[in-house]
């Protein structure tokens, strides 16, 4: 949640830092402000909305002749959007932007407030502000240290103190990294693709390291002088450019050919290369929203074809359940980011206990990517659209392979080879029907409610489609099992209502379409996608029947594409959906 950029060096840091917030916007859009520093000189720009309403604001303004600026765009959590909480914060000598929470803001609050401190806004990083100037007496990376030891919670601080010449940042438990650009400028950014178009080149900040920013960069952790790696990305400045598209979440649809095959590839003649999950007794898989939606096609395909048992939890049940580690168990955690709280927080209370770690993350620098004990890499790229569809079908595509594995090397399966070499070519085949999608959208766009229903690994599939169209057009959605349609839900059909029927297994397909006959028999407007043609039915989508193992991955475009449509017809923000974020980075 939250974007944090900060620049030092020659140039003037006012279009770096707006360039930087348009590519961070997608962590949070409430508000943003910039704050510029030149000698004993200060400015601070805020407003609420969108990155485009602070820029025309600055336009607007006669602008400090600066060297050295912080900004934020902001997704609130402390007090309601407006200009007094948005950021940057400024607290007597000390300017501050945050990307975390304060768990214990109201307890530092109540102290400072005691101590005289007079806060201007509802927010934990005016606290914060606050609780570090109260220590600064010159020594910025005593303050600093002092401050962060009585915070509870999570941040990545960028930090200016009015008297000095110098830039400071810090984290714990939000992701921050410091960019080397030319001719002694630096950067900081809560992600790479902020500041990609000036430099590859950068250092991860751990968590409680300080940084301290003049000609040069120094880092500290606890007092001693911590020597950092500076590492190159491959990431090319126009992967964050829409390429044409109208949005992003389009334009990463019709990438996942290209991300498939690039993820694939390495896997189709060495499966072997993969972790062997025949060592455990027991499979964890824990993520959150899409990702556990992917973790359950995953159990799915593990219990039934490699006779492991397994589990799908919600990240944060997981990290406050009793978990009863009894077995040889392997803990597999799903992150586009790497850097979902309680996803880390889930890997971290597995670690406590000796158990195995598995990641299947997309930022090989991330802190999930870090810290788990093996990784498997998809290979997404940057997604920028809040809405995840290429990572999510990656995620899903990793899971068939580890199923795959297992069963091959348990049971000697048919070969599926073929199928790993033609699948990004079929899912080109599907993404190119784009106007069946918009007809369908063309159908449903003016209701209110949607359902979708299915069994097994259906279901799986209805809850993703379901949270896709719910996240960028707004339609309440919901995902039933279809069995339990009898037990309350069918209550809720009226003529006319949307029924999305997902049917790709067909062992239970007759069961399915028995449930979709209750609907219909009640004037529901039916719509089946399936792998084969089933006549009687309102609309019908049809793809091509391929393997339990990568079915999946030829209907859910169909649902993204579908969810795309039909936001796009009701006039909605499809890239930046109202009070969500890309990147969950607190609980």
């Amino acid at each position: 949640m939250c974007g944090i950029v900060g620049y030092r060096g020659e140039k003037q840091p006012k279009d770096i830092l707006v360039e930087g917030l348009k590519c961070l916007e997608y962590r949070g859009y409430d508000s943003a402000g910039i704050a510029l520093k030149e000698n004993d000189k200060l400015q601070i720009i805020k407003s609420v909305g969108k990155i485009l309403n602070l820029e025309e604001k600055i336009n607007k303004t006669k602008i400090l002749d600066s060297h050295m600026g912080i900004a934020h765009t902001r997704w609130a959590t402390h007090g309601e959007v407006n200009e007094d909480n948005a950021h940057p914060h400024m607290v007597g000598n000390t300017v501050l932007v945050h990307n975390g929470i304060i768990e214990n803001a109201n307890e530092l609050r109540k102290m400072l407030v005691e101590e005289g401190v007079v806060f201007n806004s509802e927010t934990d990083t005016e606290v914060a502000c606050a609780l570090i100037n109260k220590y600064y007496d010159g020594d910025a990376i005593k303050a600093i240290e002092k401050a962060t030891k009585e915070i509870v919670g999570s941040y990545a601080f960028a930090i200016m103190f009015t008297d000095s010449d110098k830039l400071y940042a810090t984290r714990k438990d939000s992701p921050l990294i410091i960019g080397y650009g030319e001719d002694k400028e630096f950067f900081i950014a809560s992600d790479i693709a902020a500041i990609i178009s000036y430099t590859n080149r950068y250092i991860l900040l751990e968590e409680g390291e300080i940084v301290e920013i003049s000609d040069d960069i120094k880092v500290v952790k606890k007092g001693k002088k911590v020597k950092k790696e500076v590492l190159i990305t491959d990431l090319e400045a126009d992967s964050k450019d829409k390429c044409g598209y109208p949005h992003y979440m389009l334009k990463e649809i019709m990438e996942e050919p290209v991300v498939l095959e690039k993820t694939l590839k390495p896997y189709i003649d060495d499966i072997d290369s993969l972790p062997d999950l025949t060592e455990y007794e027991e499979v964890h898989i824990v993520a959150c929203g899409s990702a556990m939606y992917a973790g359950m096609i995953g159990k799915t395909l593990l219990e039934e074809n490699s006779c492991i048992r397994v589990t799908c939890e919600i990240a944060s049940e997981y990290r406050y359940k009793k978990v009863f580690y009894d077995r040889k168990t392997l803990v597999i955690l799903i992150s586009q980011s790497g850097e979902t709280a309680d996803t880390i927080a889930a890997m971290r209370k597995a670690q406590q206990y000796d158990v195995d770690t598995l990641a299947i993350v997309n930022v090989k620098t991330s802190t999930i990517a870090r810290e788990s004990d093996r990784q498997i890499f998809i290979e997404a790229g940057p997604e920028i659209a809040v809405a995840t569809t290429k990572a999510y079908i990656l995620q899903v595509a990793i899971m068939a392979l580890l199923s795959y594995r297992v069963a091959y090397s348990r049971y000697e399966t048919e070969n599926i080879s073929n199928e790993i070499k033609i699948l990004p070519r079929l899912v080109k085949e599907v993404l190119d029907r784009r106007d069946d999608f918009l007809k369908i959208a063309k159908e449903i766009k003016d209701n209110e409610h949607v359902f979708f229903i299915g069994r097994k690994v259906d279901y799986a599939i209805s809850l993703e489609g379901s949270l896709k169209l719910k996240e960028v057009s707004y339609i309440h959605s919901e995902a039933y099992q279809a069995g339990e349609l009898k037990h309350g839900t069918i209550s809720l059909i009226d003529k006319d209502l949307p029924v999305f029927a997902i049917i790709t297994d067909s062992d239970i397909k007759d069961k399915t379409l028995s449930n979709l006959e209750e609907v219909k028999s009640r004037g529901a407007k039916t719509i089946v996608v399936s792998n084969e043609k089933i006549d009687g039915y309102d609309l019908e989508v049809v793809v091509p029947k391929l393997s339990s193992y990568f079915q999946p991955i030829l209907v859910v475009p169909c649902l993204q594409l579908i969810a795309y449509e039909v936001a796009r017809l009701r006039g909605c923000d499809i890239d930046k959906p109202k009070n969500l974020a890309k990147s969950v980075t607190v609980e």
